[in-house]
C-alpha cells in the first residue's frame, strides 16, 4: 500500500509538470495579423524615421512615429485599468565622434511597463526599433518606410502589449520601441544603462528585428522557420570564469544562450508548426542589433528574426535597377508571419513571467563517480525543480527529470564526464525558469 502511494504521488507529480497551459494557447489565438498589419502601414505611412529626422511634425519623420507609438501604448493601458507605466527614455548624442550621426540629437525611447504582483524589480523586454534608414544612413529626409526593418518588430511589441495586458503576472514585462539602432545601437545602450542604473533583475531580453518577410533574396519562401542568434558567454565573464570554463566546460551555454534554448523550448511544445532555428552567434556574420548593448552590460538577450532575408529590401533607396525593385516597403512584408513570430515572443515572455526565478547558485559533483549529482538555492515561488542534462555536442537540452521540492539530487548512472547539466526552476502550474548551468563545484 506504501508503495502505491509512493506511485501515485510521482504519478501526480509528473502530470503537474508536464501540462500545457491553457492560458498559453490563448495568448497565441488572440494575437491578430489583421492589428499588426495596420500598424505597420501606419509606421511605414510616416515616410522616413529616421533618428535624424523630423521631431515637429505630425505625419512624417520620428517624432511623429514615437507619439504615435506612445499613444497605442496609452489606449493599451487605459484598457487594462492602467496596467502599464508608459514614458520616454531618451539620451543626447553628438556628431563628434560618431561617424554615423549627422547631427546632435536626443535619442528617445518608448517603454511600456506592465509591472509583477509579486516581482516588480523582475522583467522580461521584448524590443522592437522605431527608426529606419535609406541607402545613405546619414540622409534623415528621403523616404525611408521600412516596412520589415523594422516596423514589423515594432508592431510586434504594440500587439503582444494588447495581449499579454490582459493577464496578470508575477514578473513585469516591458515593450519598447529603441531608437538609433542605424546609427549605431544608441537606443538599446541608454536603455541598457539606464536598467543597470535602476537596478533591474531582467531576465531577458527579446530583441525582435525583421519579423516579416518569407521570401529571401536566395528564392527560398518559407513562412514558419526562424532564427534566434546569441552570444554563447557573456562578453564581461571573468577571467577566473573564463579559466574554469577550460576545466568544466559551459563555452556554449551562457545566460543568452539558455534564453534561446528556452524560447526554442517553448515554441516547440506550444506552436509545433513553428521550426525556431538557433544560431550560435551574437548576431549575422559581422552585423548587430539591439540586444548586443545589452549582452554588453552583463544581460541576457537574444535577437528573433525571419530566416530568409531579403537584401533588396533592407536599407535600400526606392528605386528600380535593371528590372530588380529595392526598398523596404509595405508589400514586401508578410503579416500572417508577423503574427506568429509575435505569438512566439508573448508565449515566451508570458511563461517567465508566470515562473519561478532561476536558481542563483547551481552546483555539480560526481568526479571519478558512476552519477552526477546537482545542488541548488531554492527559489521564492518554486514548487519542484527540474534537472536536464545532454550531450555535449547536443543544441538543446534532450534530457530532464522532475525531483520536486528537493535542493539536491543524485542522477545514478549519469557519468558527469558525458553531458552538460543544469537546473530550472518550476512553478505550481508547470511553468519553468531559464535553465541554470552549474555555476559552482560540489566536492564530497
Amino acid at each position: 500500500m506504501q508503495k502505491f502511494a509512493i506511485l501515485l504521488l510521482v504519478l501526480i507529480s509528473f502530470i503537474t509538470n508536464a501540462q500545457t497551459d491553457q492560458k498559453i494557447y490563448d495568448i497565441i489565438k488572440a494575437v491578430s495579423a489583421e492589428r499588426i498589419e495596420n500598424d505597420i502601414k501606419t509606421l511605414a505611412n510616416f515616410g522616413t524615421r529616421n533618428t535624424f529626422s523630423d521631431t515637429i511634425s505630425n505625419i512624417r519623420g520620428i517624432g511623429a512615429a514615437r507619439r504615435w507609438i506612445k499613444n497605442e501604448f496609452d489606449k493599451i493601458s487605459s484598457e487594462c485599468n492602467n496596467c502599464l507605466n508608459v514614458f520616454y527614455q531618451k539620451d543626447f548624442i553628438t556628431k563628434e565622434g560618431n561617424g554615423r550621426v549627422p547631427k546632435d540629437a536626443w535619442v528617445v525611447n518608448v517603454v511600456a511597463i506592465q509591472k509583477g504582483a509579486k516581482y516588480p524589480n523582475r522583467y522580461i523586454i521584448m524590443s522592437g526599433d522605431i527608426d529606419s534608414r535609406a541607402s545613405d544612413t546619414m540622409d534623415f529626409t528621403t523616404d525611408a518606410p521600412g516596412a520589415n526593418d523594422n516596423a514589423s518588430g515594432m508592431a510586434g511589441a504594440i500587439e503582444a502589449a494588447r495581449v499579454l495586458s490582459k493577464y496578470q503576472f508575477e514578473s513585469s514585462i516591458i515593450y519598447v520601441g529603441l531608437s538609433g539602432e542605424e546609427q549605431g545601437l544608441f537606443g538599446g545602450a541608454g536603455l541598457a544603462k539606464y536598467a543597470q542604473e535602476k537596478g533591474w533583475d531582467i531576465i531577458g531580453v527579446l530583441n525582435n528585428d525583421m519579423i516579416g518577410n518569407i521570401e529571401g533574396v536566395d528564392g527560398v519562401i518559407d513562412n514558419r522557420t526562424f532564427r534566434i542568434f546569441s552570444e554563447p558567454v557573456p562578453p564581461n565573464e571573468t577571467e577566473r570564469q573564463c579559466n574554469a570554463r577550460r576545466l568544466y566546460g559551459g563555452e556554449v551555454d551562457g545566460i543568452s544562450r539558455q534564453l534561446a534554448r528556452y524560447v526554442h523550448k517553448t515554441t516547440k511544445t506550444y506552436m509545433p508548426e513553428m521550426n525556431p532555428m538557433m544560431v550560435y552567434r551574437l548576431d549575422r556574420f559581422g552585423r548587430g542589433g539591439h540586444h548586443r548593448p545589452f549582452n554588453d552590460f552583463g544581460f541576457s538577450g537574444i535577437r528573433i528574426m525571419e530566416a530568409h532575408e531579403n537584401y533588396n529590401r533592407q536599407h535600400q533607396d526606392i528605386r528600380v535597377e535593371n528590372g530588380i525593385e529595392y526598398g523596404d516597403v509595405i508589400e514586401g512584408v508578410n503579416f500572417e508571419y508577423a503574427a506568429k513570430l509575435t505569438a512566439v515572443n508573448a508565449i515566451n515572455m508570458a511563461s517567465l513571467a508566470w515562473a519561478p526565478a532561476a536558481p542563483n547558485k547551481v552546483g555539480i559533483g560526481g568526479i571519478v563517480k558512476p552519477s552526477a549529482k546537482l545542488k541548488w538555492d531554492k527559489v521564492d515561488g518554486a514548487t519542484g525543480y527540474k534537472i536536464y542534462w545532454r550531450d555535449t555536442t547536443s543544441p538543446t537540452w534532450d534530457h530532464s527529470r522532475f525531483v520536486g521540492d528537493v535542493d539536491n539530487f543524485t542522477l545514478e548512472g549519469i557519468v558527469i564526464d558525458n553531458y552538460y547539466f543544469g537546473v530550472a526552476a518550476v512553478s505550481d502550474k508547470g511553468h519553468e525558469s531559464v535553465v541554470v548551468f552549474p555555476n559552482q563545484i560540489v566536492r564530497e
